[in-house]
């Protein structure tokens, strides 16, 4: 009994001297904590960004109202070296003035649907049939030769839709958190080889589309209903729509179910006619964009820089306010926090704390590639290390969230295991705010992935995912309604402490060991 004992006391003292390692400052928290939970301006930095500036579209001059907003804010809090980073070219901009769209026959009612970005004004309100174009081949395809023109097809097939009878909004349970925990070292993952076959007819359909001229094609997206569409960018002829000069068909996106009902009416050799009016205007004549960047200097190791940021573009159909007014407003609240903490507690930071928005992250993670291929590194246009440069050194961590106005749940350690006895230090305080969990695994499709590819410890928070794939990822219902003012208070406090505590380290965080790029098997270009 007694060495049982003796044994249990002495795992406990060896945790505890492991912990004891990495310190954690409580004072510093407690503080944070009175300005991040009790202080909070989250919930109003939010309305700022989508109630005034919604939606942020890349390139276009909403966007750019909101940086001046953005840099504004910024200054006014006390922050250094605030200015705009340029990268690029990025291409035009787009900006709706106007839309509308009407079924006229054989009954009237109004349309639920969104133009996609890029896609052109027509001439006032258009008029034309519907058409179905149910084709899979190439020589399907001739049997609409010549009878597109002046009509509107539709390019989808129905989709059938069930009634939802589990909730809209999930929480990540403790049983799929522990998952997350025991997940093993993530493994290399393999280049895909994609079938050629659908990509070929895919621009075959599409050159033919654009030989025929119709007056827009219209699609419904693969999920959403009551109402909720989902909707990104056009297509152009050739290259992107983005691109100076591109020709771009108007597309539109309509609601399922107002979708459904026009198809079933074709199905029954019913004709149906429809109206639309689109006024729309390129911007950004320059072609270059901007990405937000400011500071607060650090003492003794102010050359070395902790950052943390998110995406402030949006899609165009809601106010972007999951995706991603909730992580941008998140990171100003988090900026806010520590400098009230630093003339609080009159503790400054020893490594300089760098906030950065990016900007074209829809499109590709162009503004965070960009920031990195000018100060970090060069990379290929896969974001693959070709050689780093000196500045890429001195960055100590960045910190990014992306998915929503879900709470933090805890960090994925993108497979670097070196960082997790700092991360359990420092996560554990945040207990009774529900943030426990560390996982060695990846997560894709956002901006803290252009650090990590060139060897800088880079890390997305794990969150709830609320209703965010269901109901408001890219859609129309993204709009500030949908944030939850307590998950994003808590979101700000715990990365206002992780910021904090990697500035006071006397070390940088430990990186993982960088690999070789593997190249592909074969390139595919679309």
């Amino acid at each position: 009994m007694k060495k049982t004992i003796l044994l249990f006391c002495l795992q406990s003292l060896f945790l505890v001297s492991l912990l004891a390692q990495e310190p954690v400052n409580d004072e510093v928290n407690t503080v944070i904590r009175k300005h991040g939970l009790d202080q909070s301006q989250v919930m109003d930095i939010a309305s700022w960004i989508t109630d005034v500036y919604g939606p942020r579209l890349t390139g276009s001059p909403m966007l750019d109202k909101a940086t001046d907003w953005a840099m504004k804010q910024l200054k006014d809090w006390g922050y250094q070296n605030v200015h705009l980073d340029e990268w690029g070219p990025f291409g035009r901009g787009w900006e709706m003035k106007h839309f509308e769209m009407h079924c006229e026959a054989p009954m009237y009612f109004p349309i639920i649907a969104y133009p996609k970005a890029w896609s052109p004004s027509t001439n006032g309100t258009v008029k034309g049939e519907v058409v179905y174009l149910n084709a899979s081949t190439e020589e399907e395809l001739e049997q609409y030769k010549g009878k597109l023109k002046g009509k509107f097809v539709l390019i989808d097939t129905i989709r059938v839709l069930k009634e939802w009878e589990d909730p809209l909004a999930k929480r990540l349970t403790p049983e799929e958190l522990l998952d997350m925990a025991n997940a093993p070292m993530p493994v290399k993952r393999p280049f895909r080889r994609m079938p050629r076959s659908g990509r070929n007819f895919y621009r075959t359909l599409r050159a033919f589309l654009y030989e025929e001229q119709p007056l827009a094609t219209v699609d419904r997206s693969y999920k959403g209903d009551l109402g909720t569409v989902f909707v990104s960018g056009a297509s152009a002829k050739e290259g992107s729509a983005t691109d100076e000069g591109a020709e771009v068909l108007p597309q539109v996106t309509m609601a399922v179910e107002h979708y459904n009902r026009i198809f079933r009416l074709l199905q029954k050799d019913i004709p149906v006619t429809l109206s639309m009016e689109i006024d729309a205007v390129y911007t950004n004549p320059d072609g270059m964009e901007h990405n937000i960047i400011a500071e607060i200097p650090g003492t003794d190791l102010k050359d070395e820089v902790v950052m943390f940021g998110a995406h402030f573009d949006s899609w165009h159909t809601g106010t972007g306010a999951t995706d991603n007014a909730a992580g941008s407003a998140v990171m100003l609240e988090a900026a806010r926090i520590l400098m009230e903490t630093v003339k609080e507690t009159g503790i400054k930071p020893r490594r300089t704390l760098r906030i950065a928005l990016w900007t074209g992250e829809e499109q590709g993670l162009y503004g965070s590639r960009g920031y990195v291929q000018k100060h970090l590194a060069d990379t290929d246009n896969l974001g693959n290390l070709q050689n780093v440069k000196p500045e890429q050194e001195k960055i100590s961590a960045y910190y990014n969230l992306d998915n929503g106005t879900g709470r933090i749940r805890g960090v994925y350690l993108q497979g670097n295991d070196q960082v997790s006895s700092i991360f359990r230090a420092w996560l554990d305080p945040f207990k009774d705010l529900g943030a426990t969990t560390l996982t060695l695994q990846n997560t894709g499709g956002t901006d803290h992935l252009s650090f990590h590819a060139v060897g800088i410890p880079g890390f997305q928070f794990i969150q709830d995912n609320v209703a965010y794939w269901s109901r408001t990822h890219h859609s129309n219902m993204d709009n500030w309604d949908h944030l939850v003012g307590d998950d994003l208070k808590q979101a700000a406090t715990i990365v206002a402490s992780f910021v904090w505590h990697t500035s006071q380290r006397d070390e940088k965080l430990p990186r993982r060991k960088m690999e070789e790029v593997e190249e592909p098997a074969e390139s595919g270009s679309n």
